[in-house]
C-alpha cells in the first residue's frame, strides 16, 4: 500500500466521499484506510509497457522525448492534441515518461496546457505527483493553471503534492498562485492532508510550514469539525501542532 500510496493523489472519488461523509462517526484510522485501500482505483496512470510499444506518431515521439519527430510530425499535420485510449494528448504522454524537450517543444507547437485525461489530470498535477519539480516549472510556464480543479477528486495539484509531502513542488505552487483553501470532495485542504495523510516527517512539515508562512487558514475544519491543530494532535505530530500554533491555530 506505501507504494500506491506514493503514485496517487490524495483526494478520494465519489464512492470515498461518500463515505467520508461519514467521518464524524468513524475513527481517523478507520476512515485513512477506506481512502488509501480506495485510492488506487484513482490513480494517475501513466503509459504501460503495452501501450507505448503500441503507440505511433505524436504519441510515440513524445513518450521516446524525439523533439525533432515532433515538429516534422506537426507541420506535416498531425492533431497536436491527439488522444490515446485513456484521452491522454501527447502532452500528458510526454509529462508522464518526463521528456522535457518533448513537453517544450509540444508547448511552443501549440499543445493545449490545461488539457485533463480521462482521470482528469492536467499535465501540472502529473508532475506535482511525480515529484518532478523541472517539469512542473516548464508546465506553469507553458501555460498550465496551478488554479485547476483537477482529478476525479475535484481537488488540485497544490493538494495532491502536500499529500505525498513533495515541499519543494509545494513552494512552487504557491509561488504559482495555487489556491490555498481549496476544498476537495473529502472536505479537505493541502493544510489537512498534510496532517491527515502525511507521516509527520520533515517533508510533511516541511510542506505544512510552506502553506501556513503563505497564509492558508489553519482553522479551517474538516467536515467532522476537527480543526488541523486537532488533527496534528491526534496524530502526535508535535512539530506540526507548535507551528500551527504559532500561526494563531485554535
Amino acid at each position: 500500500m506505501e507504494t500506491d500510496r506514493k503514485h496517487v493523489e490524495s483526494e478520494g472519488g465519489l464512492n470515498v466521499a461518500r463515505r467520508a461523509a461519514m467521518a464524524s462517526t468513524l475513527s481517523l484510522s478507520t476512515l485513512l484506510g477506506i481512502l488509501l485501500s480506495a485510492c488506487v482505483a484513482f490513480a494517475q496512470i501513466a503509459p504501460n509497457a503495452s501501450e507505448l510499444s503500441a503507440y505511433g506518431g505524436l504519441h510515440a515521439a513524445a513518450a521516446k522525448g524525439d523533439a525533432t519527430e515532433i515538429e516534422r510530425l506537426v507541420k506535416a499535420g498531425s492533431p497536436i492534441d491527439a488522444r490515446d485510449s485513456r484521452a491522454r494528448t501527447p502532452l500528458h504522454v510526454a509529462v508522464y515518461m518526463r521528456k522535457p524537450e518533448a513537453a517544450r517543444t509540444l508547448l511552443r507547437l501549440g499543445a493545449d496546457p490545461n488539457a485533463f485525461e480521462s482521470q482528469q489530470y492536467d499535465i501540472v498535477t502529473i508532475a506535482a505527483v511525480a515529484n518532478d519539480v523541472p517539469m512542473l516549472k516548464l508546465a506553469l510556464e507553458g501555460g498550465c493553471k496551478a488554479t485547476n480543479v483537477t482529478s476525479p477528486y475535484q481537488g488540485t495539484a497544490l493538494i495532491a503534492a502536500a499529500h505525498l509531502g513533495h515541499d519543494e513542488v509545494v513552494r512552487t505552487l504557491i509561488a504559482a498562485k495555487a489556491p490555498l483553501d481549496h476544498v476537495n470532495n473529502l472536505g479537505w485542504t493541502a493544510l489537512i492532508e498534510s496532517i491527515v495523510l502525511g507521516d509527520g516527517g520533515k517533508r510533511h512539515t516541511a510542506t505544512l510550514k510552506a502553506l501556513v508562512d503563505a497564509g492558508a487558514n489553519v482553522n479551517l475544519a474538516d467536515r467532522s469539525g476537527e480543526t488541523p491543530l486537532a488533527l496534528a494532535k491526534k496524530r502526535g505530530f508535535g512539530e506540526m501542532a507548535k507551528i500551527l500554533q504559532g500561526a494563531g491555530a485554535r
